[in-house]
């Protein structure tokens, strides 16, 4: 019987799994995301937990097949650090604004097409593109030791000020190189800026994005060093696969990395933030509100529900701290808990969540996004160009100012979004203050 019939339903809203793992793992999927998963996904799973002083593992309702693990999964451990569960774009993460200009502005022609255009020219857009700012080599330190905070902002409406790195760790030359020019750019792939409205007819915003050749370099370079590290032990090391024990000569160096590039990330979303907000305002006429700017794509030391302190690694996974959660003592989140942002398609609703206790059976972590239900190479070769870009003219969303849409993150793509946040909200992990429905999306290109 393969792994994923083998998952037992708790009959608390999740599944377990026990045999054919080193660890038992929790997937919060109901059943009709467990019946739609792919059984790829499940020998992913498994080799999650695999990994040297792995302690838990959790599958998020989005989950899908990504390099090694899960896109969707989260992986306590006892201090082993590990590199698949952060990837390539380290710090990856999504921040939303809002306003009180009614929809109907967001739904003139005109105004969403300008609205659009003004973005464009203020954003770096796709692959390789750099952001409209210069900073120097001095400022760029500070940035990616310093993350929000080096650009003036205090934790409050950012998950945080910034990651601790060690002052004699240095990044590596080609790192600095490639992320001094992009600071302000979104990149390509999944990442967007999505005009919105809410259930109340109000415009928001909302932007994902990461730590662009900065993250990548940096993942790219440990990467390396941990295959080497890896065959002079004489264990298998393959894609992503490389971790580093507590005591590797990489692990404090590697450590450093992900926080650098969670700093990185912080910082360029924000600088996004200034740009889109200006766009906003010269379009609408108001100075829009950010409401919270959250990250996933990390390896963090917390305390997990039962007291013990482990690395927390989150693969296209977010934290999700309820009311009275330690961490968010001294925050405006403490009598809350703080906002999570779950995108959906372009073409399919968004969401905000504000986390319950039953968090905590999910390590306080919930889904990133919809996921997806069908690779790039697939949707290229099933979809067309003129039906995804008349699907998005018959849902009203204005792509890339009246460009060409992606055809690999057409709305088809995805998995429909009420179905994943239905697995949230029926576990119990977090309820819905928000829906968003789109209006215009920017992509960019590869």
């Amino acid at each position: 019987m393969s792994l994923k019939w083998q998952c037992q339903p708790s009959g608390e809203g999740y599944y377990t799994l026990s045999d054919g793992v080193k660890v038992p793992v929790r997937l919060f999927l109901n059943e009709q995301l467990h019946a739609e998963s792919e059984e790829a996904l499940y020998a992913q799973v498994k080799t999650a937990t695999e990994y040297p002083g792995v302690l838990d593992v959790i599958v998020t309702p989005d989950a899908h097949v990504g390099s090694t693990v899960p896109v969707g999964c989260v992986i306590a451990t006892e201090g082993t650090l590990l590199q698949s569960p952060v990837g390539f774009d380290i710090g990856c993460g999504i921040m939303c604004f809002r306003s009180d200009v009614p929809h109907t502005k967001g739904l003139d022609d005109k105004l969403r097409r300008k609205f659009s255009e003004e973005v464009m020219k203020r954003v770096g857009l796709g692959v390789g593109q750099r952001g409209n700012f210069h900073f120097t080599g001095r400022e760029f330190q500070q940035i990616i030791r310093q993350g929000a905070a080096a650009l003036g902002y205090a934790r409050g409406n950012s998950e945080r000020d910034f990651f601790s790195v060690d002052d004699n760790w240095d990044p590596p030359a080609r790192a600095v190189d490639r992320g001094i020019g992009q600071l302000g750019s979104l990149g390509g792939g999944n990442h967007f800026i999505e005009l919105q409205h809410d259930q109340d007819g109000h415009l928001w915003v909302m932007v994902h994005t990461g730590s662009r050749g900065f993250g990548y370099q940096l993942a790219t370079h440990y990467i390396h060093a941990g295959r080497e590290e890896q065959q002079k032990r004489g264990t298998k090391a393959y894609l992503e696969a490389t971790y580093f024990l507590p005591d590797s000569p990489n692990w404090a160096g590697y450590r450093n990395a992900v926080a650098a590039g969670g700093n990185y990330a912080i910082a360029n979303r924000l600088l996004i933030w200034q740009q889109v907000g200006t766009a906003f305002r010269r379009v609408f006429g108001q100075e829009p509100e950010l409401v919270y700017e959250i990250s996933h794509n990390l390896a963090q030391q917390e305390v997990m529900p039962d007291g013990r302190e482990a690395w927390i690694h989150r693969k296209g996974a977010t934290r999700a701290f309820p009311a009275g959660h330690p961490m968010l003592e001294g925050t405006k989140w403490e009598k809350t808990g703080h906002p999570v942002l779950i995108p959906g398609s372009m073409g399919d609703t968004s969401y905000v969540l504000t986390p319950k206790a039953g968090a905590a059976k999910s390590l306080f972590s919930v889904n990133h996004g919809c996921g997806r239900r069908m690779s790039r190479g697939e949707a290229k070769q099933r979809l067309t160009q003129s039906g995804v870009n008349k699907q998005m003219k018959k849902l009203n969303v204005l792509v890339n100012a009246g460009g060409d849409v992606p055809i690999d993150e057409s709305p088809d793509v995805y998995k429909p979004a009420k179905d994943v946040i239905a697995a949230v909200v029926d576990a119990g992990l977090a309820e819905v203050t928000t829906t968003l429905t789109p209006i215009a999306s920017i992509k960019g290109v590869d």
